[in-house]
């Protein structure tokens, strides 16, 4: 299946979190987008693996994605090393998609800037067509490089290339944010507080959203960062 968008999560809701928006404003245009979650977010204070995975599923469905996997890399444990690479890479190659949008370059939790530079290193050698992989039905696989990678902006500041309007998408949003229900705040939940989980946090992404919107004159936005220099042909195209 070949997506527009393919946008990598190294826990089930960081992408609902910092990129949703976007994402509903892109399938709203006729794009089809698909989400990569690296982990199952396993060593989160509330929920269990299981129970993000299904949140995830059920987000998803909110966000009309055309897909949505995940690798099963060890949460906080997980790599940028050869083993994890390729099978990234091969998660590239199956959805040869034209745009990644990928975690923050660095954060406060240390697995979104460590998932970023494994998401940069396998979006280039997924270009090289001297790496060998093969689909899960054992079919060899043709080398291929995505146009453009982003990264969105989690939990500490960094300054955006770019940001979005995501006004008409915020509501929405919001509901893909609380599908994960095990996370985020709940004051009848039994388990014990988290950093996330608190209506403080909830609060703060939303202010975040108005800060990203205020920048480009909209009431919401989310930003992004580049890794490389956008071409223009069209001086009219950044209008």
């Amino acid at each position: 299946m070949k997506v527009d968008i393919l946008v990598m999560a190294v826990h089930p809701d960081d992408a609902e979190l910092s990129c949703s928006g976007t994402i509903l404003k892109q399938i709203a245009l006729g794009k089809k987008v698909a989400i990569v979650d690296f982990t199952a977010g396993e060593l989160g204070t509330r929920g269990t693996a299981e129970i993000r995975l299904n949140e995830a599923q059920a987000s998803g469905q909110i966000l009309q994605l055309s897909a949505r996997e995940n690798l099963g890399f060890r949460d906080g444990f997980f790599r940028n090393d050869e083993q994890h690479q390729l099978e990234l890479i091969k998660v590239i190659r199956k959805y040869q998609p034209e745009i990644v949008i990928a975690n923050a370059i660095e954060d406060r939790h240390p697995d979104h800037g460590r998932a970023a530079a494994l998401a940069v290193e396998a979006c280039f050698y997924s270009g090289l067509r001297m790496i060998k992989t093969v689909d899960n039905e054992g079919n060899t696989q043709k080398e291929w490089r995505p146009k453009n990678l982003f990264h969105y902006i989690q939990d500490r500041y960094i300054e955006p290339d770019f940001v979005v309007d995501i006004s008409e998408h915020w509501d929405i949003k919001v509901e893909s944010i609380k599908a994960f229900k095990s996370q985020f705040f709940d004051p009848n939940s039994p388990e014990p507080a988290s950093y996330i989980s608190s209506a403080d946090f909830i609060e703060f992404i939303e202010a975040r959203s108005r800060e990203m919107g205020h920048k480009i004159g909209t009431k919401h936005g989310e930003g992004f960062t580049k890794t490389k220099t956008i071409e223009v042909s069209n001086l009219f195209d950044i209008l």
